[in-house]
């Protein structure tokens, strides 16, 4: 390994090191901070596919601790309830990782940037969007949470806007949101499973690497919630995003040109 690769392993293990930290004193954005900064570095399919297993791993997490339920119970009692929402999110999610392989990065790109403006200006204006909890937003806000975060990795922002509708029991919101995450990851392994298969034992190393940083990062960070300001950390997350936004907006304009 070269000392530029060294140097580009070593970049990755703070970005992501950094981003499950303030994810775990702060709840947000690990996912979505490490799919946007990697796309700085990498073509958008090849950094969705280094943030799967990661991803995968820490929506796992969430999904087994807490609420006082087995895993079976877990996937019965939310699975019941919200099985309609979890199909459709998962069949977006096919869509939205074909997209990756069927259409230009630069559209998606832009596609990153929108979602990440959208959800920085919710969350500055302290706004939390709520659609009706019928049935027919239902489909429509699965199949386009999927679509999104099968193609860019940012599903909470268009989920949980039904979400909130649905259900105010925060372990609910939790519990659900990482079942359709979940799921949503499943199916970026099926479709870019060919991407996923031709990655060299090196990157398996690294991929390693970064979903282990990822969970002792996130730990730690769980632990320091109880004496850190979770709000300070949720506008450093914010500013970070607007930041990363702005330049895989840029990279998306210039990739039309």
């Amino acid at each position: 390994m070269t000392y530029s690769d060294d140097t580009q392993t070593l970049l990755l293990l703070v970005i992501f090191a950094f981003a499950s930290l303030l994810h775990g004193i702060s709840g947000l954005g690990v996912t979505l901070v490490t799919t946007t900064a990697l796309a700085s570095i990498y073509p958008l399919p090849h950094a969705i596919v280094l943030v799967i297993f990661p991803s995968l791993l820490l929506n796992a997490m969430t999904w087994l601790t807490g609420g006082g339920r087995s895993i079976w119970q877990n996937f019965t009692y939310y699975g019941r309830r919200y099985w309609l929402l979890a199909l459709t999110s998962l069949l977006g999610s096919i869509l939205g990782a074909k997209l990756l392989l069927w259409v230009d990065s630069a559209y998606i790109l832009l596609l990153l940037a929108a979602v990440i403006a959208f959800y920085v200006a919710t969350a500055v204006l302290g706004k939390q969007i709520r659609l009706p909890n019928t049935k027919p937003v239902l489909i429509i806000v699965g199949v386009s949470a999927g679509i999104i975060g099968g193609s860019t990795n940012a599903m909470s922002t268009v989920l949980m806007m039904y979400l909130l509708s649905a259900s105010d029991d925060k372990n609910t919101l939790a519990k659900v949101g990482n079942m359709c995450y979940l799921l949503g990851k499943i199916a970026q392994i099926i479709v870019l499973r060919e991407p996923i298969m031709a990655l060299s034992n090196v990157e398996w190393q690294l991929i390693a690497l970064l979903s282990g940083i990822s969970v002792v990062a996130l730990l730690v960070g769980i632990r320091l919630r109880r004496y850190l300001p979770p709000a300070r950390f949720r506008q450093l997350i914010l500013l970070i995003l607007t930041l990363l936004g702005l330049r895989v907006g840029w990279q998306g304009f210039m990739g039309l040109l």
